[in-house]
């Protein structure tokens, strides 16, 4: 079962009012920070770009990741990954990595802002940089990193009737819970789960609040 919560209107899903929104946002309080840690790993900066293409209706661009990638092998995620030292800062971290891993180049994309970090399991820190992307650009992906691309609506995944809630045995810090967001891509499932529905459901509380 989807949670009894309000999707978000259309009215908000516009280009300006994600720009409102993003340049004064609300008082609000992410819903999901931080997994259990389950590698005794140093912690290491990441970032995310979350690509709202500007189609008839709003779409987002995920990424299935390559098979053999060392961590989150297969999963869908978000182009994006750790922040190298000669990146001036996150934005530019989540712009490198989307050109690195889908050839999705700057020119189209503009950086509205950031929401709060999210921390995964495998103990990186995550910067979750969202950013609106005009129609026109031709993909690029990287085969080592990326198995495939595709869009799910805005709308969908903005709408809490579309979000799973999992939960895990276990107590205090050591219980996990998660969520998933499954949806029907014509005879395909895409299946949007962990730390991506996770910064998914910090952007629906973001834009509802």
């Amino acid at each position: 079962m989807g949670d009894v919560l309000p999707a978000v209107a259309p009215s908000q899903l516009t280009v300006a009012s994600l720009r409102a929104r993003f340049a004064n946002p609300p008082v609000w309080t992410p819903e999901v920070r931080r997994e259990p840690r389950i590698a005794d790993r140093t912690p290491a900066q990441a970032a995310v770009l979350v690509p709202i293409v500007l189609r008839e209706q709003p779409m987002v661009l995920l990424t299935e990741r390559a098979t053999q990638m060392s961590t989150h092998s297969g999963q869908v995620a978000f182009p994006g990954g750790r922040v190298d030292p000669g990146d001036a800062n996150v934005a530019a971290a989540a712009l490198r990595e989307a050109w690195e891993e889908v050839g999705l180049s700057a020119d189209f994309i503009e950086v509205l802002g950031a929401l709060p970090t999210y921390t995964t399991i495998t103990s990186f820190i995550v910067t979750p940089v969202v950013a609106l992307v005009q129609p026109g650009f031709a993909l690029t992906l990287s085969p080592s990193e990326v198995a495939d691309a595709f869009e799910v609506p805005l709308a969908f995944l903005m709408d809490p009737a579309n979000h799973r809630r999992h939960q895990m045995a276990g107590q205090g810090a050591d219980a996990r819970q998660w969520f998933s967001m499954p949806y029907q891509d014509g005879a395909q499932e895409r299946y949007v789960w962990g730390a991506t529905a996770g910064m998914l459901r910090n952007l629906y509380r973001f834009l509802i609040a």
